[in-house]
């Protein structure tokens, strides 16, 4: 086997890797470090995990090891457990003509690490150490690529991309991780071919998305994004956002304004990213002009939350996800001054929830960011200390905190239903206001007065 470029740095192997490979050696199989691992290993970048590449069929390595997995065996993959460690491996393949730009038709298992390596999306992501030794393997110049930060398909970048359509949106993502740029001849397919990511599925499409937000910048791959159509074809509502111009303290139009505060929002909370970059995805369906007036955007907030569930759901995300970033988007329009009275704190927070606050204090400055380019979260310090004083005061922020429950009220008289649901309402505004009235003598005294004085005699 040869190498189009040769490097004296060798991949540092592991003596549990060592001792993994041994099994394969010793029956008379390779064992190839492949992918991300090698790739990220050059870079400098932290491994978080390792594939390994083989001329053994599944069924071989299933035999060589106590507990191992099955989790692709009609593609060649297994997951093998090893010393408290979890290994994907992969038979060599070449894969068919895919039917639906995603699945091929056939796979067939071969001997040869060469023609493994050649149906791999990018450069970068082809390169291989040999398990025993840790020599690097380049066959398709992605050493060079690497040291140009460029991502590159391998040979023919069309029929990369129409073996999978995934891998255009694959390549904005590497570059967001990677600060790479994208080769032109890539970027051209990826835009030719941009119409076929609609039939790319929702989970599929998360989870590169997700990847994205967890880097550095996501705005790096939404640009590319931008610049190959995905965006076009996968969210036409974010695509609506661009050139829809804001004007006053705004710096930038909806749709720079979203990435920059993607950006902004915390690294480790890519929930809180995703909620930063739909927040205002209902501008565009909403705004106003008006003549020598910046434009306005009334109702936005409620608007960006129909249109940010629709994302949501193509997305597959799950119910928690779902409700995390709507809950957000709903409430980032709050606008908090020291006038407000307990009570108003207590409905704020009851409406978003205690263990949402942080979350929404983060997109709020991200926003801020996003549209004057500077953070200031003194008026946020201002609010957390009220909320934490006012709270001190009573913890009764929900239905399910008050000391009376529907049961308490049936046997008042009160009937389940409609009627119910708005004593209890009444009820929890009676504590939001005066949190010492939360007794159960005292809140049964109030269902009795506000039902027979209000609904009872409204139905009569």
């Amino acid at each position: 086997m040869t190498s189009s470029i040769t490097t004296m740095v060798r991949f540092p192997v592991s003596q549990t890797i060592r001792a993994f490979a041994r099994r394969f050696f010793e029956q008379g199989f390779q064992l190839y470090i492949v992918g991300g691992a090698v790739r990220d290993f050059l870079l400098g970048r932290k491994i978080t995990d390792y594939d390994f590449a083989t001329d053994a069929v599944p069924e071989q390595v299933i035999d060589m090891f106590s507990t191992v997995i099955p989790t692709g065996m009609k593609h060649g993959t297994v997951t093998v457990r090893f010393h408290g460690e979890s290994y994907e491996v992969t038979t060599f393949r070449i894969e068919g003509d895919y039917h639906d730009r995603r699945h091929p038709e056939s796979v067939t298992f071969i001997r040869s690490l060469e023609q493994d390596l050649s149906r791999r999306d990018f450069t970068v992501n082809a390169l291989a150490a040999d398990a025993a030794d840790g020599t690097i393997i380049d066959l398709h110049e992605g050493l060079q690529d690497l040291q140009k930060g460029l991502i590159r398909a391998i040979g023919d970048p069309v029929q990369r991309f129409e073996e999978d359509a995934l891998r255009i949106v694959r390549a904005c993502r590497f570059a967001c991780q990677l600060h790479f740029s994208v080769d032109s001849a890539t970027l051209s397919a990826m835009s030719a071919l941009a119409d076929s990511l609609s039939h790319i599925s929702g989970e599929r499409l998360k989870i590169e998305l997700f990847k994205m937000l967890e880097a550095d910048r996501p705005s790096i791959g939404l640009e590319l994004m931008k610049s190959c159509r995905a965006v076009e074809i996968l969210f036409p509502e974010l695509h609506h956002c661009i050139g829809v111009e804001q004007k006053g303290m705004h710096r930038h139009d909806v749709w720079y304004h979203s990435i920059y505060a993607c950006d902004a929002a915390p690294i480790h909370k890519p929930l809180v990213r995703l909620a930063a970059l739909l927040h205002d995805i209902g501008k565009p369906v909403v705004v106003q002009h008006h003549e020598n007036e910046r434009p306005t955007f009334y109702h936005h907030d409620s608007v960006s939350v129909a249109i940010a569930r629709s994302i949501l759901t193509r997305l597959k995300c799950s119910n928690d996800e779902r409700d995390t970033v709507l809950n957000l988007v709903a409430n980032h329009m709050f606008h908090y001054d020291g006038q407000w009275s307990d009570g108003a704190v207590r409905r704020f927070v009851g409406r978003v929830t205690v263990d949402a606050l942080e979350d929404l204090f983060d997109l709020r400055l991200a926003d801020q960011i996003a549209t004057t380019g500077s953070r200031n979260s003194a008026a946020i310090l201002e609010f957390k200390e009220r909320i934490r004083l006012v709270l001190e005061s009573g913890n009764a922020l929900t239905v399910k905190d008050l000391e009376v429950n529907g049961n308490d009220l049936a046997q008042l008289g009160i009937p389940k239903g409609p009627a119910m649901g708005t004593v209890l309402q009444e009820l929890l505004e009676t504590i939001l206001d005066d949190p010492k009235q939360n007794t159960k003598e005292r809140l049964s005294e109030i269902a009795v007065q506000f039902y027979r004085q209000r609904i009872q005699i409204n139905k009569s």
